[in-house]
């Protein structure tokens, strides 16, 4: 095929990105700078969300038969490249400039931070499996990597490790599931796997096992239950950015390629494997939900929190008509703000100098008399996530029952909404925690270096948006309405 102007605007956002990786890694190897490489990420990935503006002029636009850049891929392409451009903030004041230095190479956590990212963007504009599988892959190994990056820990190495070993099985179910669906259908595109699912009526059961082999690989990544056991241990032993990074940038890059595959063939999405959906977000909601109640460690909290909020958006899935795109795109959105600013505040308690994350609940016990601002944005994130009204995550718990009470999925929305019980009780126990008096405490907000001005910045930021959403939905709801999948 020719490429033309047009490709190349529609591809920009991808291509700077991967510019960036180079000129990145060119940069390390010259010079070793700490705040140099952050700036060269930042004005990376700043560039590329930038691109996204034109190349929304060009789209709809196959780019080769791998990819599709349409308004849904620009969506998720530009919520993974503000998720990454929070997260290599926060790594930046993580990492710190101190005099007392982080005891590894600083800079490699940017590299693979944009390459994941690189991987997100694939991901979410593919139209093939081939596409599927490599923006996949570019997504996962890096990440390998990021969650073993504070090596000298011995609990972040072996996050690391169980991360890569299940992800590696994941990747096995996901592609044997691709060779079955191609022996059935004859074809690795999602159109061509749609229309030869829908000319047979009924999928045959050679496709439904493939189709079913590759639901257990992307259920991995996007830690569903019974696939989620990894998901706690590995966000309690990952550093507090690439946590961060995990339950935003990357769960939103797989759950938006599993719409695309499943709204493009809706034969997917009917008899057996419905079935299967429907069982695996009512377990996800109510285990991670019941799971959560237990945890006294921050990070363990909201990983298992984390694995109720992907059972919610399931039931979106499952009913993948009428407002279920548009309740997807709203709920990711604010899922993405409320876990950063969440993530961050963790990021900003934590120094990797301490052989561990500040993650333990009792650490943040009276945290109001000494940090406030830090306080007011975790309050803010537990709110959201809590589903409270007037914060961001109340629109997207709204738009997600909306849609199940349209498609009359009756036992999803009461799981919904027996899940949100359970969890309005361990949110507001967090909150209570950052209130309580501390006996001899005098009040003062701690001094803070640059690099951690900016993450507070950031996380300020974060929160108004978060309590703007939810009293203002209108813009979002407008953005997330132009997007459309283009089959």
């Amino acid at each position: 095929m020719e490429f033309t102007t047009q490709h190349f605007i529609a591809l920009a956002p991808l291509l700077i990105t991967s510019a960036t990786i180079i000129v990145v890694m060119l940069a390390i190897a010259w010079r070793r700078n700490h705040s140099q490489t952050f700036l060269l990420s930042v004005a990376g990935l700043n560039l590329a969300l930038l691109s996204i503006l034109p190349a929304l002029k060009v789209a709809p636009l196959a780019v080769t038969p791998l990819l599709q850049i349409d308004t849904f891929a620009c969506l998720y392409m530009a919520l993974i490249l503000v998720a990454t451009l929070a997260c290599v903030t926060l790594a930046h004041a993580y990492l710190g400039d101190g005099g007392s230095g982080y005891p590894g190479n600083r800079e490699e956590l940017y590299l693979l931070i944009l390459m994941a990212a690189a991987g997100g963007l694939v991901l979410v504009s593919a139209q093939h499996l081939a596409g599927l599988f490599i923006g996949l892959e570019l997504l996962s190994v890096p990440v390998y990597g990021l969650v073993a990056y504070a090596f000298f820990n011995k609990r972040s190495l072996e996050a690391g490790i169980k991360y890569m070993v299940l992800s590696a099985a994941g990747s096995a179910f996901l592609l044997f599931g691709m060779a079955l669906l191609y022996a059935d259908a004859g074809s690795l595109s999602f159109n061509g796997i749609g229309q030869a699912l829908a000319a047979t009526g009924l999928p045959s059961s050679l496709a439904q096992l493939g189709l079913g082999m590759m639901l257990i690989g992307l259920a991995f990544k996007l830690s569903l239950v019974p696939f989620h056991l990894w998901t706690p241990d590995v966000y309690e032993g990952a550093p507090a950015p690439v946590a961060a990074f995990l339950a935003t940038a990357s769960k939103v890059a797989v759950f938006a390629v599993m719409v695309r595959l499943f709204q493009i063939s809706p034969a997917a999405s009917s008899g057996v494997l419905s079935d299967v959906l429907t069982i695996i977000a009512i377990a996800s909601i109510l285990f991670g939900n019941l799971l959560a109640l237990t945890q006294s460690n921050l990070k363990r909290l909201l990983g298992y929190s984390s694995i109720a909020h992907f059972g919610y958006l399931l039931i979106a899935l499952v009913a993948s008509k009428g407002l279920a795109l548009e309740a997807i795109g709203v709920y990711l959105v604010t899922y993405v703000i409320t876990s950063l600013g969440a993530f961050g505040v963790i990021t900003l308690m934590s120094s990797p100098y301490n052989g561990r994350d500040a993650d333990a609940l009792y650490e943040y016990r009276g945290l109001f008399w000494r940090r406030p601002y830090l306080t007011a944005v975790l309050t803010v994130m537990m709110l959201s996530l809590a589903g409270i009204p007037l914060t961001a995550g109340f629109i997207g718990k709204f738009y997600i029952i909306a849609t199940g009470v349209e498609s009359q999925q009756w036992w999803l929305v009461g799981s919904l909404v027996l899940g949100s019980a359970i969890g309005v009780f361990y949110y507001l126990r967090v909150m209570v925690t950052l209130y309580l008096m501390e006996p001899n405490l005098r009040r003062h907000d701690a001094q803070l270096h640059w690099e951690q001005r900016a993450g507070g910045v950031m996380l300020l930021a974060i929160a108004v948006l978060a309590f703007f959403l939810g009293l203002y939905p209108q813009p979002l709801l407008n953005l997330v309405q132009q997007t459309g999948l283009t089959g």
